[in-house]
């Protein structure tokens, strides 16, 4: 059984051209077991025929508000208030400025106005519609709807002939992020502080000690928490990444700087995630001038930095503390050591010269180290690792009472 066995999924298709793309989501929905009903917009009717998608889900599909013979509940309300989430694929600019106005002028845009349930929406529409600063003002009013998140569109060529972004995102990564709305907001309302990333140790202006950390792991566990609810923190290193939405960034570069900034949030935090690479040392003088190649050999004395995981989680009181152990040989032992000397409740640790492993790869195996045993994980994406982490934290609040499990109430 999955995850999505018995649930009830609303797809909502409005009239673009990406239309053609709903039917293989809706395929995605009821291969994993949900119960799929869809709304069409009559203009997504001109792109995809009612009969596709009918026979995809196996239920009638619904065009018409005031369709009789779809029985005598009131459709625009009954749906919305059965549907385990909501999706919206394709969202075009049209039906995001009804919804960021309040206009319900057909079905779908009606049955938004009375959902509760999560709602996920996918744009995609001609690349010069989306940078419309009207359409970008929209999307800013609907992500402020509670329990509504944006699967942003993909650059690539677009059926107009222009390229850039707003093309549908993938229907795999539309499925994906369905599954997260319904995760339970198992840590809502709690403050989790997590460092990610690399942090830079400059020689010169010009020169830095560094390592290969992208922050794919730390962001992908800020992700998922935000999902679960949580009041975000990431004190994040010098990385190209894009942090998620809905999380508070604190941009730092060198371990001094993170350090600064991780205390200071520290003191708020009921969650504390030290996933990022720091430097272990720097440089003892930073030349403030380029300094010039010569003959021969430079020699760099190095100090040590400050240990950010042992010095905060040293006075940790109730927080839940999560280490990371980067390792090459001997990983449990050495993760194990790290989790009695820096006084964590969890260490995640990996072999970074493993296949799919380590530093600015998608993919992660990884050992959740207690001081009661191991979990060892399988291949898994960053992003199922993050969840998988989270599921412990979660654990590891309720044995400490400090934590209640949302239940969604329909009235």
């Amino acid at each position: 059984m999955t995850a999505w066995q018995g649930k009830q999924v609303l797809l909502g298709v409005s009239g673009g051209i990406a239309a053609y793309r709903a039917a293989e989501l809706v395929r995605l929905f009821v291969k994993a077991g949900a119960s799929v009903n869809v709304v069409m917009t009559r203009n997504a009717t001109e792109f995809i025929t009612p009969l596709t998608m009918q026979t995809l889900s196996g239920n009638p599909v619904l065009t018409d508000t005031f369709d009789r013979e779809q029985g005598a509940d009131i459709k625009h309300v009954s749906l919305p208030d059965e549907a385990d989430v909501i999706v919206l694929a394709p969202a075009t600019a049209n039906l995001i400025g009804k919804l960021a106005n309040g206009i319900a002028d057909d079905l779908l845009t009606t049955a938004l106005l009375v959902a509760r349930c999560p709602i996920v929406m996918a744009p995609a529409m001609n690349v010069h519609m989306w940078d419309h600063p009207v359409v970008q003002e929209n999307l800013a009013r609907v992500r402020r709807i509670p329990g509504l998140r944006v699967v942003e569109p993909v650059e690539g060529l677009l059926a107009c002939g222009w390229e850039g972004k707003g093309k549908l995102a993938e229907p795999e990564a539309i499925f994906r992020a369905a599954g997260e709305a319904l995760r339970p907001r198992d840590l809502s309302g709690r403050s989790l502080v997590l460092t990610a990333g690399p942090t830079r140790e400059f020689l010169d202006p010009v020169r830095y000690l560094s390592n290969p950390s992208t922050g794919k792991m730390g962001l992908a566990i800020a992700e998922a928490a935000a999902v679960r609810g949580a009041d975000v923190t990431v004190v994040l290193g010098p990385t190209a990444e894009k942090p998620p939405a809905g999380v508070r960034v604190l941009r730092v570069e060198s371990a001094a700087d993170m350090f600064e900034a991780a205390r200071a949030a520290f003191a708020d935090a009921q969650v504390f995630i030290a996933s990022a690479a720091v430097a272990d040392y720097t440089p003892a003088v930073r030349e403030d001038r380029k300094v010039k190649k010569s003959e021969g050999d430079v020699d760099v004395r190095l100090t040590r930095t400050t240990d950010i995981l042992k010095t905060l989680a040293a006075d940790k009181g109730e927080r839940i503390v999560v280490g990371f152990a980067a390792e090459t040989n001997d990983v449990v032992r050495y993760a194990r050591e790290k989790l009695v000397a820096k006084n964590c409740d969890l260490v995640v640790a990996n072999d970074v010269t493993a296949p799919g492993s380590g530093f600015a790869v998608d993919t992660n195996r990884a050992i959740l180290v207690e001081r009661e045993g191991e979990t060892e994980l399988p291949l898994l994406t960053k992003r199922e690792i993050a969840d998988r982490i989270l599921d412990r934290v979660v654990e590891l609040l309720a044995q400490g009472g400090r934590i209640e499990r949302p239940e969604r109430h329909r009235a």
